[in-house]
């Protein structure tokens, strides 16, 4: 109740919300391309596509982005630990064989009959929520490591554990990059902080090396056309589709990578997809829509009332930013490939709709921002 004795309610960020309805709106068309290609290939229902994707997705989401942003952001502290867990539990219920089905060798779907969805996307959301209330209560400086950050590694370590079993070893390094983000800028001391990447660092490596593919693609990225029909194969046509597309590209609904060999145009390759058809330039606007938000969400974080609605609006900033340049990037050549979908744009009705509501939350913070 803080924030109501010394601060008028404003209204929300209209940068934030804009360059979102640009991102969903535009990202909504360049997925409908996509998909000709997909169903050319496999010939799936334009209809079972295209419905998940905008009534869940586009119209779910908006309608959830409008309804967080008129809920006060307290309400996620007072009630952050039963989101936590209602998170958790959603997510490892996709190891239950009934209603958890193996797609691709990986558990990572509840299909409930009537709606099939993926958990993970409320598992970040519910992280940063928790994360941020146990941050938001100053640790004390003259107490042990352990007590320090024993919660913070606990929660992370409890994450790990259910995602990397599913796998899915992408969505936990967002995780952990925005866990260590919120850990530091909570003030944090160095000395901890270089402990804990350290471990993680030990971890990362670990990870790596026992997994055949994640050091497949470690091995990809260094030596792109080392195995062009293998493990290289996918961001040797990401790459083609990006450069055919030249300055101004071959124009909306025209890419020829989607029709043919390109993997996954609707979802981890979709940036390639964007490139084709709208060049250099289209790319670059693209990017710069992505910073934008970055930046102007960094902004209300940095002006929040309190440490709570800080640590929470750093936290959602980094989720989004973080896998959605990772993805453009990964397509580019630029990091490893990480089976990341792009935010507000890939195929995924969930991952928009838990996107917009998050921004939601983040937009409900910008109301009580300093000037």
């Amino acid at each position: 109740m803080y924030y109501c004795r010394v601060r008028k309610k404003r209204h929300f960020d209209s940068t934030v919300f804009f360059a979102t309805l640009a991102l969903v709106i535009g990202g909504f068309l360049i997925f409908m391309s996509a998909s000709l290609g997909l169903l050319a290939r496999e010939g799936a229902q334009f209809s079972d596509i295209a419905t998940n994707q905008f009534l869940l997705g586009v119209v779910g989401g908006l309608l959830a982005l409008y309804v967080t942003s008129h809920i006060p952001y307290h309400f996620w502290k007072r009630y952050s630990f039963h989101c936590f867990v209602i998170a958790v539990v959603l997510t490892i219920l996709v190891f239950v064989p009934s209603i958890g089905p193996e797609l691709n060798g990986a558990h990572r779907w509840l299909d409930l009959r009537v709606i099939t969805f993926q958990p993970s996307e409320l598992l970040k959301i519910g992280y940063v929520l928790y994360l941020a209330t146990h941050l938001s209560k100053r640790m004390r400086k003259d107490s042990s490591f352990v007590a320090r950050t024993g919660p913070f590694i606990l929660i992370t370590l409890l994450v790990a554990l259910i995602l990397l079993l599913q796998p899915d070893t992408g969505t936990f390094i967002v995780i952990a990059a925005t866990g260590g983000t919120m850990y530091f800028a909570s003030g944090a001391r160095w000395h901890d902080i270089g402990i804990i990447a350290l471990v993680g660092l030990i971890g990362l490596s670990a990870i790596i090396m026992t997994r055949p593919y994640a050091l497949d693609r470690i091995e990809t990225y260094f030596n792109p056309s080392a195995d062009p029909q293998g493990a290289g194969f996918q961001i040797q046509k990401s790459l083609t589709a990006v450069g055919s597309g030249e300055l101004f590209g071959r124009g909306f609904g025209q890419s020829i990578q989607k029709f043919t060999t390109l993997p996954e145009p609707t979802s981890d390759s979709i940036f390639a997809v964007f490139a084709e058809e709208f060049g250099f330039i289209g790319a670059v606007i693209l990017i710069l829509g992505f910073l934008l938000f970055t930046l102007r969400s960094l902004s209300i974080a940095a002006r929040a009332p309190d440490i709570f609605s800080g640590l929470t609006a750093l936290g959602i900033a980094i989720l989004i930013s973080v896998q959605s340049f990772l993805n453009i990037g990964s397509m580019l050549a630029v990091f490893p490939l990480t089976g990341l979908p792009l935010i507000f744009i890939s195929h995924g009705g969930t991952a928009l709709f838990m996107a917009l509501a998050s921004v939601g939350i983040l937009l409900n913070i910008s109301r009580f921002a300093r000037a």
